[in-house]
């Protein structure tokens, strides 16, 4: 049993012989992935918080957790008895990781951290503050694995083409439109380490990452040639081919760092938000152009071929929820159902409904009954693992990768009676879902000019929720894809900020969360598009591209203005058109049922 007071004082031995005063140890990989294989999970390991977001700091005599709002709960009781302090980022009088290893770093003291693991950015933000103690980095070693028994094994898996017909554009047109951003840049190099910009870029796919059909890859372009740094052993001769055929080359995964050491004097595009400090580290001679990598812009914004393609993605997905909703509406109080067979089930709808075109679930399904659904990124596996009563509300947040893209989708089911409180809270979620999904707006606004449209909602009421209202969707990539979100509160360490523009797809998921007692979610996603011009320019709207019924049991009606009413009506008459050919019998009724005007 992994013990997380026995890691961390094992952890303190190999600082104390490392010379490292305050060891950091963050939930990323040499890639800066959100999700990452289980050989990255060293913050996990060491601390015995499972959350998919958190940084570990630890010193002789302290250790922290940081992780954000959407974890307090889980992380509260998953830190019991562990001697590692909770920290709510975010909150009032919280301090930021960086501000905290400053309070804990003595005079003349080291920070260490292995430097794959840290982006170049805050990589050197912890150089200034260890400056500031006459101390310095430590960033060649990786400690965590010096002390984690039976780690499991950096894993490569078999690496696929996305075809055409999916990704709408080859790779040699991707590396085209990449060029002319280098060039533009006057830069020599273009550095890019995120997985899911060379993934996208050269149309290839693996399960290298759990849920997140990308390959552990680096790669660099230049003017006239492209290197693709990956495992030669994951790469068929169909595959290799391809990328040839695209004008690149492919070499080792670890390829990358003798390649970035031996470019002394040319001009680096890069994104030091991005890329690994270790890595930069070795362009010292080299003159760094900082910016996004042109890819993330390029990605977000789908092709003719990708929306038509995620449309359809959509409706394989619509169904497959429609059938669970029916399937726990009768189900519900008759048999003995608990969180992760709901889980099971709808995974295995989506399985059943999207068939060939079905690769896997887009992320591990989040089933939360009553109370476990405060927690926002719940798990029945670690949980209580619940079983479901004929009373109370079911969060469903689910969603699946097919060769048509990606889809996620946030339901809150009524199982039986519910209070007062609760229908007054999915009323206003209801509400602040469908009030930014009607937005119309001048080109030029982001995600943070956008978020009170939901969040207001909320507000007017003295309610809030601690995450985004919205992220973008990759494409079978990661089912977060930046730059585009809808927030007001920005993260400077990451990239959560961009114009929307016409192709980009952005989850639209208020909330409501009251810990002891339930927590709502609904979650549609919405594809940006061009509404006319006026006379004051390109204005914009939303197209809602996810296709399931709204629980009608939720609502109190009384508490909906007529445009709310109008609003929900319209997307359930859409609903409604877009899934009964799918459907006939007593699930075409039961359709029918929860898609009727209100």
């Amino acid at each position: 049993m992994n013990d997380p007071q026995k890691n961390i004082q094992l952890l303190r031995n190999e600082m104390k012989k490392a010379g490292i005063s305050v060891y950091i140890v963050p939930t990323s990989d040499f890639h800066d992935s959100e999700y990452v294989s289980p050989y990255f999970m060293a913050r996990k390991y060491l601390s015995g918080f499972t959350g998919s977001a958190g940084t570990l700091v630890v010193s002789e005599n302290a250790a922290a957790l940081f992780t954000d709002g959407r974890y307090f709960i889980q992380a509260e009781n998953q830190l019991k008895g562990s001697g590692i302090t909770l920290m709510k980022s975010g909150e009032p009088n919280v301090p930021t990781v960086r501000e905290y290893a400053e309070q804990i770093l003595p005079d003349g003291g080291n920070i260490g951290f292995d430097g794959r693991v840290i982006t170049a950015a805050s990589g050197k933000l912890y150089e200034e503050l260890a400056k500031k103690k006459d101390g310095k980095v430590i960033c060649d070693t990786d400690l965590a694995d010096k002390i984690w028994e039976n780690r499991p094994k950096l894993v490569h898996t078999e690496i696929y083409l996305l075809e055409e017909k999916y990704s709408g554009k080859s790779a040699a047109d991707k590396l085209a439109e990449v060029r002319k951003k280098l060039a533009k840049e006057n830069a020599d190099v273009h550095i890019i380490t995120a997985l899911d910009d060379i993934s996208w870029l050269f149309n290839i796919r693996a399960d290298d990452i759990e849920c997140c059909p990308m390959v552990l890859s680096y790669a660099a372009i230049t003017e006239d040639k492209a290197y693709l740094f990956l495992d030669e052993n994951a790469c068929g001769e169909t595959v290799r081919s391809y990328i040839e055929n695209s004008g690149a080359e492919i070499r080792p995964y670890d390829g990358i760092y003798e390649y970035a050491g031996n470019l002394s004097g040319k001009r680096i595009l890069l994104n030091e938000k991005r890329v690994n400090y270790r890595l930069v580290k070795l362009l010292d001679g080299c003159e760094i152009i900082s910016k996004p990598n042109p890819c993330s812009l390029l990605k977000a914004v789908k092709n003719p071929v990708e929306i038509e393609n995620i449309r359809y993605a959509h409706l394989l997905d619509g169904i497959a929820v429609t059938k669970f909703m029916y399937w726990l509406k009768n189900t519900v109080g008759k048999k003995s159902i608990t969180e992760s067979e709901a889980a099971a089930y709808i995974d295995g709808l989506r399985a059943e409904v999207g068939g060939n075109h079905f690769i896997g679930v887009s992320f591990d399904t989040i089933s939360a009954y009553g109370a476990n659904a405060a927690m926002m990124h719940y798990s029945a596996e670690t949980g209580n693992n619940a079983a479901l009563k004929p009373y109370g509300m079911l969060l469903v947040d689910s969603g699946g990768h097919y060769f048509e893209g990606t889809t996620d989708i946030t339901r809150t089911f009524a199982l039986g009676e519910l209070t007062d409180e609760m229908r007054t809270h999915f009323t206003l979620t209801l509400r602040a879902m469908l009030n930014l999904a009607a937005a119309k707006f001048m080109h030029g606004c982001k995600g943070e000019n956008l978020d009170i449209l939901a969040r207001g909602v909320m507000w007017e009421k003295g309610l809030d929720y601690r995450c985004g209202t919205g992220h973008g969707v990759g494409y079978l990539l990661s089912v977060h894809e930046s730059p585009n979100s809808f927030r007001w509160r920005l993260s400077p360490d990451r990239e959560q900020s961009a114009v929307l523009e016409e192709g980009m797809i952005t989850t639209d998921e208020p909330g409501v969360y009251v810990e002891g007692s339930h927590g709502i979610r609904i979650e549609n996603e919405l594809l940006c598009k061009k509404a006319g011009c006026g006379e004051y320019g390109q204005v914009m709207e939303f197209e809602t591209i996810t296709y399931a019924p709204i629980d009608l049991d939720c609502i109190d009606v009384s508490q909906m203005e007529q445009i709310d009413k109008d609003r929900l009506n319209a997307y359930h008459k859409m609903v409604y058109e877009k899934l009964s050919p799918h459907f006939d019998g007593d699930e075409l009724e039961f359709l029918k049922k929860y898609t009727r005007e209100i």
